[in-house]
């Protein structure tokens, strides 16, 4: 019940901090939507980031209050919150979101996050996503491009379309290249290379590097590790995440990545997926290394 309690009030500080900077954040979208002026909107949307930060500063003192997590952090140095990066990672939780943004708050710039359009009607938290420019995917089945062929391509297009958005103003762009959370059960069913790791998905990533690749300072390849397994959500809120390894390697942005054309051109989409490839391996390799010492 102690457990409960705690989660439960924990929870509820996080939700009152989330309304407190829901007015503002809406507030200053509204207007920037009303205002003609470039430069009027470029300044209205280093505001919102600003309250983003305050946001996610508040939800980081709250949450770190409720957990006793030790962290290990490695490579980190270096980054500013004036360039571009776009962040690779891998998925496990939902607690990964908020272990990222505590991180590389004020590190580096906003971490914008591709969201499923749906989300946008979550209570609150899909109009602040909407006010803060994170990007909303449209995901389409393959049973529904059989049906409707016009439609392929156009969860790629409207990456393009929304990395365009971020040209002004330094922006993180985030990518979890799994495309969904890392089970064991995933992992078999879709019979991933890899111990601990799904296999990565290219277009998203290759798209965005192909929109504003002459843009990014650095990819930055963070690997998460949790040494005593994956919390959930309402485990972290109630306390239990005793252990966190936090990853960063800075990649280069190579010319090719950034020249080639990943929908119509073969022999790039080859090569794009074999150097993904190589980096998801040497990620597999660095997790598996550490698990080994927790097993």
């Amino acid at each position: 019940m102690f457990r409960n309690l705690k989660g439960l009030a924990a929870f509820s500080v996080v939700t009152l901090n989330t309304l407190f900077w829901f007015v503002p954040i809406m507030v200053l979208a509204l207007v920037k939507l009303l205002l003609p002026f470039a430069g009027a909107r470029r300044w209205l949307t280093r505001l919102l980031m600003q309250c983003a930060e305050n946001w996610i500063s508040g939800n980081a003192l709250i949450f770190g209050a409720a957990n006793d997590t030790r962290w290990d952090i490695r490579g980190t140095d270096g980054l500013s919150v004036e360039e571009w990066y776009l962040v690779i990672v891998n998925h496990q939780s939902w607690v990964d979101i908020v272990i990222l943004q505590t991180l590389m708050n004020r590190r580096i710039p906003l971490l914008k996050f591709f969201i499923k359009k749906q989300l946008v009607w979550f209570p609150f938290l899909g109009l602040s996503f909407w006010a803060l420019d994170m990007p909303f995917m449209q995901r389409h089945s393959k049973s529904y491009l059989a049906s409707h062929p016009e439609k392929k391509g156009s969860d790629l297009e409207a990456t393009r379309r929304a990395c365009e958005k971020f040209r002004h103003t330094p922006t993180s762009v985030i990518n979890f290249i799994e495309g969904t959370r890392f089970s064991e059960a995933k992992r078999v069913r879709r019979k991933s290379p890899y111990q601990n790791l799904l296999q990565p998905r290219a277009g998203g990533l290759a798209l965005a590097l192909s929109s504003m690749g002459d843009m990014f300072s650095a990819i930055l390849d963070v690997t998460v590790i949790y040494p005593h397994g994956a919390p959930r959500f309402w485990e972290m809120v109630c306390g239990e995440v005793p252990h966190v390894i936090i990853d960063v390697q800075k990649r280069d942005v190579a010319d090719w990545m950034i020249a080639g054309d990943y929908v119509n051109d073969r022999d790039h989409r080859r090569r794009f997926h074999r150097w993904l490839g190589e980096v998801w391996a040497e990620k597999d390799a660095s997790i598996e290394a550490v698990m080994q010492e927790y097993r």
